[in-house]
């Protein structure tokens, strides 16, 4: 951490993972521009840490249900094994192309500002479409997911690999035309963010074990407990809101973030 940046700036960033993780806003999109723009800067290893409190928050909210599931696939239970299938098949399209090109993807495109804020716009056009089209929803039951919906859910997922695409806004909007309903689609990406979560958790721990110390354990502390506490609140209340008022409110914010940024990269010649 910067030296002149105290502790404000580890608790804002813990702050805008937890609230943007879920959200289909593109976490790590806010935070790179949070860092071009305003200089908010941390290693990479500080985000590393910091994501494990929004992994903690869905397992928090979700536990009961986590462990019926757990319980009812070691029962053998039918549903359960089908929607662990389901998680498994959504995964793993985006875990192997994120293994493959993690270098590339956390160099050259998380270094473009301007890549940033055109995935951001675009991206805020595309949910803004989806949300209003007329679709009917062929599948409300999360645990009754087809292996083909989850797969085509996994290989939308692969696009958020691209900073500003958002994880959860490509997943939803995959669903979404594919046969899910709002509410479905959003509750599906807080199932299968806890594999992808833990998995990119641990990789990028493994990658960058030799980077960690105890100089920056403080700010660790603090935005992990920031994005924990941001994080349970967001996936408490997401599924209740996005049943009332749908993805339009956060296609606008992707509109507003991404144009604004477009227009500061071009006063400030960049």
């Amino acid at each position: 951490m910067n030296g002149d940046q105290g502790l404000f700036v580890p608790l804002l960033l813990g702050i805008l993972e937890g609230l943007t993780e879920f959200l289909p806003v593109s976490s790590t999109g806010h935070l790179l521009l949070a860092d071009h723009f305003f200089g908010l800067s941390q290693p990479k290893t500080f985000f590393v840490l910091i994501q494990l409190g929004a992994i903690l928050a869905v397992i928090t909210v979700y536990f009961a249900r986590l462990g019926v599931l757990i319980l009812d696939a070691l029962t053998g239970k039918a549903y359960a094994w089908q929607f662990a299938l389901s998680v498994i098949l959504a995964c793993l399209p985006a875990v192997v192309a994120g293994v493959l090109l993690r270098d590339f993807i956390q160099g050259d495109l998380w270094e473009s500002a301007l890549l940033i804020c055109i995935t951001l716009l675009v991206g805020g056009v595309i949910l803004l479409i989806v949300d209003r089209l007329k679709l009917e929803p062929k599948y409300d039951d999360i645990y009754r997911f087809p292996w083909h919906l989850a797969l085509i859910i996994g290989l939308f997922q692969m696009l958020s690999l691209v900073p500003g695409v958002s994880r959860s806004g490509s997943t939803v909007v995959g669903g979404m035309l594919f046969g899910a309903s709002k509410r479905a689609a959003a509750e599906f990406t807080f199932f299968i963010a806890l594999p992808i979560m833990v998995g990119a958790f641990g990789y990028d721990l493994y990658k960058s074990r030799d980077m960690i110390d105890g100089s920056i354990m403080l700010s660790v502390a603090i935005g992990f407990a920031a994005a924990f506490i941001v994080g349970a609140i967001v996936v408490r209340y997401l599924l209740n809101f996005v049943s009332r008022y749908g993805f339009a409110p956060f296609a606008w914010w992707r509109i507003a973030v991404g144009g604004l940024g477009i227009v500061a990269l071009l006063a400030l010649g960049h």
